[in-house]
């Protein structure tokens, strides 16, 4: 039996969702920082965790590369990207 649901595909397909889906909710986020007007809702959607990582130095002996900060800005918009490009994802395919 063929599995169904979002079980059928790939890691891959899933780590594109949901790149797609930050991005868009990044643009969400930037979108109402600049248009909404102040006041609790604004806060409320646009208000973020963001966890990060770095610097981070790897030493080769004969070459040195420096990778980071690397962060990532989470808010509700962003979330809701997520949601959107699952839906929109899951519809399609």
């Amino acid at each position: 039996m063929a599995p169904t649901g979002s079980s059928k595909h790939r890691p891959g397909f899933h780590a594109i969702v949901l790149t797609v889906g930050f991005i868009v909710g990044g643009f969400l986020t930037q979108f109402a920082r600049m248009w909404l007007p102040g006041g609790a809702v604004k806060e409320f959607l646009t208000t973020g965790v963001t966890p990060s990582i770095g610097p981070l130095t790897i030493n080769l002996i004969i070459v040195t590369i420096g990778l980071g900060p690397i962060a990532l800005d989470v808010s509700l918009l962003s979330l809701v990207g997520v949601l959107i490009a699952y839906l929109i994802a899951r519809s399609l395919f």
